[in-house]
């Protein structure tokens, strides 16, 4: 995500000399291994420092597996902790909400529901694409347009 992000942030213009000067680096090394977590975050700090703003905006961080989203989520706060421009916008289900707050001070969480009429507008949209449509009878049908609306409420 790290090296994804340095990408994005080099556009057009290619890749940095310092960015260019690290991977070679560590490509050259015993067994030409990648770039360590933290010599990633420090090209990526270099690399975001002259900027007086950027928003880091990730989509689905509860996606990723743990282990990834807790170096994640430590990367971001680090980036935040050191350059006061960056802000970071975060989405992802409730479950990782906890591990969102402990690791921002300053965090403002938006709270989203689908209303039962969002669920239905998408399961007709993915009934009505189903690729084989004989294998699914009537009552297969009104048994997804019905237990999937009440396990979400649930949720």
């Amino acid at each position: 995500m790290l090296g994804a992000m340095l990408k994005q942030l080099a556009g057009g213009g290619g890749v940095s000399k310092l960015t260019q000067k690290a991977f070679w680096k560590a490509k050259n090394e015993f067994g030409g291994r990648g770039l360590e977590l933290s010599e990633m975050l420090n090209i990526l700090k270099k690399t975001i420092a002259p900027l007086p703003r950027l928003f880091i905006c990730i989509d689905a961080i509860d996606e990723c597996t743990p282990k990834h989203r807790q170096e994640l989520i430590g990367s971001l706060r680090e980036i935040v902790r050191v350059l006061p421009g960056a802000r970071v916008f975060l989405t992802g289900r409730l479950h990782i909400s906890d591990e969102i707050v402990t690791c921002f001070s300053n965090v403002l969480r938006i709270p989203l529901s689908p209303t039962h009429g969002d669920i239905m507008s998408y399961l007709e949209m993915r009934l009505g694409g189903d690729m084989d449509p004989k294998v699914m009878d009537d009552k297969l049908r009104g048994d997804i347009k019905r237990i999937i609306p009440e396990r979400v409420s649930e949720m």
